[in-house]
């Protein structure tokens, strides 16, 4: 009991939220960001064990062909974008229909949370989402960033889509 109180007032666990949460029975996509990566997760749960179905970093971009000059950048908004394709379209394979667990984030529209979730949706995850929550296109590809990042966006896009196949 101890450790629940003391997760409670150190703003880590809404044990509220978790008990819906884990009272639907459904997968649940987890959504975290450090100080350099996005993380995203695909969770389930079993007598309220958590095991980790799916898992996909920023880092993991890498892989297909994020530039070394943007290293930097694998915590933005193109970069949690992608993040979310990628973890969308592992769960379209897996054929899971999840949930979204944000946990205690605070939730900003057209934000990082958002790009990420629009990621999942064009992946072909089936969540619901009002489309003006979603950062404008210009961000999401990167053409805001000191630099233009949007070929890059495409380029890593194409290769995801095609490593699905």
């Amino acid at each position: 009991m101890k450790t629940q109180k003391r997760r409670r007032n150190e703003n880590k666990t809404d044990y509220l939220k978790r008990f819906k949460l884990l009272k639907s029975g459904k997968p649940r996509i987890v959504f975290r960001k450090t100080n350099r990566y996005i993380i995203g997760q695909c969770v389930t749960s079993q007598d309220a064990q958590d095991k980790i179905e799916l898992g996909v970093t920023s880092k993991n971009l890498l892989h297909y062909g994020w530039p070394k000059d943007f290293e930097g950048s694998l915590k933005s908004i193109p970069a949690s974008y992608l993040t979310g394709f990628l973890l969308g379209k592992k769960i379209v394979e897996k054929k899971f229909s999840p949930i979204v667990d944000l946990g205690m984030l605070r939730v900003l529209h057209k934000t990082k949370i958002y790009a990420f979730l629009k990621g999942l949706i064009d992946a072909g995850v089936k969540i619901e989402c009002d489309k003006k929550t979603f950062p404008e296109e210009a961000r999401l590809t990167g053409k805001n960033l000191k630099k233009d990042f949007s070929k890059h966006f495409e380029e890593i896009k194409k290769k995801i889509m095609g490593a699905g196949k």
